[in-house]
């Protein structure tokens, strides 16, 4: 099953979807802020509706959780919480918080390696950055080992 990754932000927010296998996420695409938390929440969860609905459904939903450098709470860290609570409430899925720190910083290098304009990957950062927050929460989730699937198949 597959998972929503986004990045809250004032402006836009990013989304990012896993594959199938939750095992590789990849930039979908990046909405305009509808009206703080409570028209950012109906937005998404607008879209989330449509994901599971689709044949490959949703299991989760990953929101980044901004936090300073120190591990500290910033400015963002309340409206994120707050919005990850209304998404919970709303969508009736899993919503995890993950740590955030450094992921724009990240997506930006990525895309600068392909796009060296930067007015053309300005668009795409925010998703960018989702697929960046959601890739490490993928890789954070234990795996069955291969000894495992191998006893599986005999």
């Amino acid at each position: 099953m597959r998972a929503l990754g986004i990045d809250y932000g004032r402006r836009r927010i990013g989304l990012a979807l896993s594959d199938a296998t939750g095992m590789l996420a990849r930039p979908w695409k990046a909405i305009e802020c509808p009206g703080g938390i409570a028209g950012a929440a109906a937005a998404l969860a607008a879209e989330v509706d449509g994901l599971a609905a689709d044949s490959d459904g949703l299991a989760a939903i990953v929101v980044g959780h901004p936090r300073r450098l120190s591990g500290e709470p910033n400015e963002q860290t309340a409206a994120v919480e707050s919005l990850a609570a209304r998404l919970r409430q709303t969508t009736g899925l899993p919503v995890v918080l993950q740590d955030e720190r450094l992921s724009s910083r990240e997506a930006e290098t990525r895309l600068a390696l392909r796009e060296k304009d930067w007015r053309k990957r300005r668009p795409m950062l925010d998703a960018a950055a989702a697929a960046v927050i959601l890739q490490d929460y993928l890789d954070s989730q234990p795996r069955p080992s291969r000894a495992a699937d191998e006893d599986e198949s005999l």
